[in-house]
């Protein structure tokens, strides 16, 4: 791989070459490339059965693959996405690469349970992949009993052993962050002089921590239910489905934000330094970020309005939604109000912000309609709810996540992409994204239940736009991936601060040495320290 400066000074990239100092490194940064390589490999993976799903519903009669093969897909898309790109993504790529450079740390506090999370990672995605194509699981991402504890003859045990694996990944990457985030900070960086992507991660973190053991003992347990034959959610041996609703969205509804935390982390880093402004309401921002992740494990419930549970459970639950639209939008004015009088820059990782930032906005506005009880029940299970989750997870995640790629890629690589084409490359993204998602919320509102592969014939248009919208967003994602490899041979030395920013990693060379600092730097100003002039509340 050629590197800048790679003549000139050492780096994590040539100091070694052989696979096994791959293998065995302990480096944060090439764990992080270990990470981006698998995760990029199980996003074009589970971008294929979306090909196949979105491909099938080009016909009203479903004619492309079978009721049953139609099932098996819309479960490997959603297993594959979530569990092995959404979730991991920024953190275990970028989070890994940078949380102990923007401390002043020369590593993580322990460097081997990081290498070892990646092997999980590794192993859980090979043995869940597998069970799935090799023998098919017709289950949904979701696993919902009792369908998966006793009614489907697929290879669920499996799938479900191979996604508990993966769960100690996520725990060990989050103890890591925590610990590394307390202990190993730079003289003068306190709390409150940390980056917000810091905050996001350490907020994302304390979710991994907590949350994923509830996933992986539920799933444990539909493992155990049909190997034992002992009723723990099979109503007909004296299980309870409701009970593992409770305990599956314990955990995901928090997952959401371990998906979508980090880009926020992201885009604060990016807008202040394309707007060349301290960032808006610093204290409150770091604030939101924790009050998400609290408030995240108190609205599981708002899943569940048509599964029988009480009235008064619901309108609680319901309430409590209504009150996690505060924080995040607390970040989204806090964004606006940065941006107001700044001399705004419209690189491609601005672009990507914007992105996130609209995209995220409509995600969350029709997360709060389906907190709405009565309005939930009308859509519950329909393509609405495709749609909503999409401008979280897609529209939200991966625009964060491709936003911090195109931010911290010169840092990374030393080089720089071509920026034209990186910025036709984000605005393809962009509208094919709405061109997907967006009539799918029409679908829903009409009427057109999830996981069909068969529907009525005036849904067609609509079916047929989404598929037209989705392959302008695969070319939108295929793209970067060339313009990136390109950059690596023939990109443009990036030097060490491209973008005029703030922040400890921008202070080391690019790319930065194995142990990222000569000496440990001494902190002395508050974060986003840009000079400013009218602005008010930081």
């Amino acid at each position: 791989m050629s590197t800048s400066g790679s003549e000139n000074h050492t780096n994590y990239l040539n100091d070694g070459y052989g696979v096994k100092s791959w293998l065995l490194t302990t480096d944060h940064k090439r764990i992080a490339i270990l990470y981006m390589i698998s995760i990029t490999l199980f996003f074009m993976i589970g971008g294929f059965f979306a090909l196949v799903i979105r491909l099938t519903l080009l016909s009203p009669n479903g004619t492309l693959v079978s009721a049953d093969t139609y099932n098996k897909m819309f479960t490997m898309h959603g297993v594959t996405m979530i569990f092995f790109f959404l979730i991991p993504s920024i953190p275990a790529v970028l989070g890994n690469f940078l949380v102990p450079m923007m401390i002043g740390a020369r590593d993580l506090a322990f460097p081997k349970l990081n290498l070892l999370s990646w092997y999980i990672y590794v192993l859980g995605g090979i043995f869940t992949l597998s069970a799935m194509v090799l023998g098919g699981v017709d289950t949904g991402w979701t696993f919902y009993t009792p369908l998966s504890s006793g009614y489907s003859h697929t290879n669920v045990v499996p799938t479900v052993i191979g996604v508990f694996i993966v769960g100690f990944s996520s725990i060990l990457t989050g103890l890591n962050f925590i610990v590394t985030i307390h202990k190993m900070r730079a003289p003068g960086l306190t709390w409150f002089r940390l980056p917000l992507f810091i905050w996001a991660h350490y907020a994302t973190s304390v979710i991994q921590v907590l949350g994923t053991p509830v996933i992986a003992v539920t799933l444990a347990l539909v493992g155990f239910e049909r190997i034992t034959g002992v009723g723990i959610f099979d109503p007909n041996i004296g299980g309870d489905p409701i009970l593992f609703q409770h305990l599956f969205w314990f955990y995901s509804h928090p997952a959401v934000y371990i998906m979508v935390l980090p880009s926020m982390g992201i885009v604060s880093e990016v807008v202040t330094c394309f707007s060349q402004r301290k960032l808006f309401g610093y204290r409150q921002m770091a604030f939101a970020s924790m009050a998400i992740a609290v408030f995240g494990f108190l609205v599981w419930g708002h899943h569940m309005f048509v599964s029988g549970q009480s009235v008064y459970a619901g309108m609680a639950f319901s309430a409590l939604s209504f009150l996690v639209a505060i924080p995040s939008a607390v970040k989204v004015f806090n964004w606006t109000a940065t941006l107001y009088k700044g001399t705004i820059r419209f690189n491609t990782p601005m672009l990507y912000a914007f992105g996130f930032i609209g995209l995220f906005t409509i995600g969350g506005l029709t997360g709060i309609v389906l907190a709405t009880l009565p309005v939930d029940v009308h859509v519950h299970d329909t393509y609405f709810v495709i749609a909503h989750f999409h401008y979280i997870m897609v529209g939200g995640a991966v625009m964060g996540y491709m936003a911090g790629l195109h931010f911290w890629w010169p840092k990374i690589t030393g080089k720089l992409y071509p920026e034209g084409l990186a910025k036709f490359s984000a605005l393809t993204l962009f509208v094919g994204f709405n061109l997907t998602f967006f009539p799918q919320f029409i679908l829903g509102y009409l009427g057109m239940p999830r996981r069909y592969h068969i529907y009525p014939p005036e849904f067609q248009v609509l079916n047929v736009l989404s598929t037209a919208g989705a392959s302008i967003l695969g070319l939108g994602y295929i793209i970067p991936f060339f313009y990136f490899m390109w950059s690596l041979r023939k990109g443009k030395v990036a030097g060490n601060n491209p973008w005029n920013a703030k922040g400890l990693e921008w202070l080391t060379t690019s790319p930065p040495p194995t142990f990222n600092f000569d000496k440990t730097p001494v902190v002395t100003e508050e974060a986003y320290a840009y000079p400013e002039e009218d602005l008010v509340g930081g």
